[in-house]
């Protein structure tokens, strides 16, 4: 599944799971294009991992939720690689609270950047994906956009509407031969999950049947078959990481 020549964005990839795919896709001879917001330091240092392990790769700076920072970043792309193949949607944040405290700042900004994140970026990049030989559009989802999950009622919502909006494009880009896939990874070994206590690990990790967190690598090894031409007959297809969570 060779990546050699593609060229790859993926958003909000200076760190955790988008830091991991950028890397892995790098590592496969992909061109990528490393998206941060404010994580300069970490998008440099990705970069610079990619390019010693024989990649190429590039940092664009581009807050999702802004449309003209997401143009920029385009603009990036083109000059650095030419049009994308490939985009990877990943920028996600969470803001957690119980719904009856949960207040409509919290519920917007979650929206904004999970989902009106995704929407700028695959529009600002949708004409170079139609037009791409084996255009790749990957949205990042989660487990929790299927099953829910306490105090997280913005970003479940967000995640599960990342399914819909995925079949949708799929079917859109599907006329100019180019793909749209969904992959929901469930609970993953990220700095997100070092400030989580061991017994709520414990708790969590009792409840998957693999009996283990993801590994990041489980979810870019997903994501790098999606962006390659064997998967050309996958389209609209919302691919579990999650190790056994929905059986």
């Amino acid at each position: 599944m060779s990546m050699d020549g593609r060229t790859c964005v993926i958003t909000g990839s200076a760190r955790g799971i988008g830091r991991g795919i950028a890397e892995y896709l790098g590592r496969e001879g992909a061109n990528v294009v490393v998206n941060y917001r404010s994580s300069e330091g970490s998008a440099h240092e990705a970069v610079d991992a990619i390019e010693s392990a024989g990649g190429q790769a590039v940092p664009a700076q581009a807050d999702v939720t802004d449309r003209d920072e997401v143009e920029h970043m385009r603009e990036v792309c083109h000059e650095a690689f030419g049009p994308a193949d490939v985009l990877v949607n990943n920028a996600g944040i969470t803001a957690d609270q119980q719904f009856t405290e949960m207040t409509r700042e919290e519920w917007d900004r979650v929206m904004d950047v999970n989902l009106g994140g995704t929407f700028n970026c695959t529009q600002a990049f949708y004409d170079d994906i139609w037009e791409a030989e084996e255009g790749r559009l990957i949205n990042i989802s989660s487990v929790v956009g299927k099953q829910g999950n306490f105090g997280q009622a913005n970003y479940a919502a967000a995640k599960s509407g990342m399914f819909g909006f995925t079949r949708t494009i799929a079917l859109e880009l599907a006329q100019g031969g180019s793909t749209a896939n969904c992959v929901a990874p469930g609970f993953t070994m990220t700095d997100m999950l070092e400030s989580v206590p061991d017994t709520v690990l414990e708790r969590i990790i009792s409840g998957i049947p693999l009996e283990r967190l993801g590994e990041v690598e489980d979810v870019a090894a997903v994501v790098r078959f999606l962006a390659s031409e064997e998967s050309s007959y996958v389209t609209g297809e919302v691919i579990d990481v999650n190790g056994g969570m929905d059986l």
